[in-house]
């Protein structure tokens, strides 16, 4: 059979492998441009709203408020005030996300003084330190999805509490990588503020979060409460 861990290497032993994944998605390491399968739901998810956009290019779509290709900070701070965060974060937010991807997005040289995140070219926002769900061009890789639970899901309880999310950051940081560092922590952190249910972070929830299905989601159950 296939070895997957070395006697030399301890780290092997403790950061499993998903196995069989064959035997429930087909060809479960090629890229999906399109659409967020995983071992349950190998069709991704059923109401994404945009097929014809890169998953990566989903996860940000539903900040695009005005549907214009070009995500400003005010529409980032409306996207996260109608996620349910408060005034403040929702600030903090859009200039740290704008702040930090509106010029590696950006089809000039010239940067703009308005922030503003160009989807199309969101696949030049790729950091390091990541879990490497997202390919450099902005596709997403199920065997990558399911090796964050089979590393970081202690007791296989299918979702991450805090404490996992900490240890994933910290287990995928690249060496002299203080952006990505940073953003994986803030990126996590923000969704287990956001999705998180007694302490823990359910697999379903993370995986929408990827194709942005999730954004969507909690925006309608906002609006059916008032």
């Amino acid at each position: 059979g296939i070895v997957t861990v070395a006697d030399k290497a301890p780290i092997t032993f403790k950061m499993h492998l998903p196995e069989d994944l064959d035997n429930k998605l087909a060809n479960p390491g090629l890229p999906r441009a399109s659409i967020a399968p995983d071992a349950d739901h190998p069709n991704g998810s059923e109401d994404a709203p945009r097929k014809d956009m890169s998953v990566l290019q989903q996860h940000i779509e539903f900040f695009d408020r005005s549907k214009s290709g070009t995500i400003y900070p005010w529409e980032t701070y409306s996207g996260m005030r109608s996620l349910g965060f408060n005034m403040p974060f929702s600030a903090l937010a859009s200039v740290i996300i704008n702040g930090s991807f509106s010029y590696p997005t950006s089809s000039s040289y010239i940067p703009s003084p308005f922030f503003p995140i160009t989807v199309e070219n969101i696949h030049r926002g790729k950091h390091g330190s990541d879990t490497g769900v997202y390919d450099t061009e902005g596709r997403f890789i199920p065997e990558k999805f399911e090796e964050i639970f089979s590393k970081f899901d202690v007791g296989n309880k299918g979702g991450l509490t805090f404490s996992e999310f900490y240890e994933m950051t910290v287990s995928m940081r690249v060496t002299q990588d203080f952006f990505g560092w940073f953003a994986a922590k803030f990126e996590w952190g923000t969704l287990y503020l956001l999705g998180q249910k007694d302490g823990i972070v359910p697999k379903e929830v993370i995986r929408r979060q990827y194709d942005g299905t999730l954004f969507y989601e909690i925006e309608r159950k906002g609006q059916e409460k008032k």
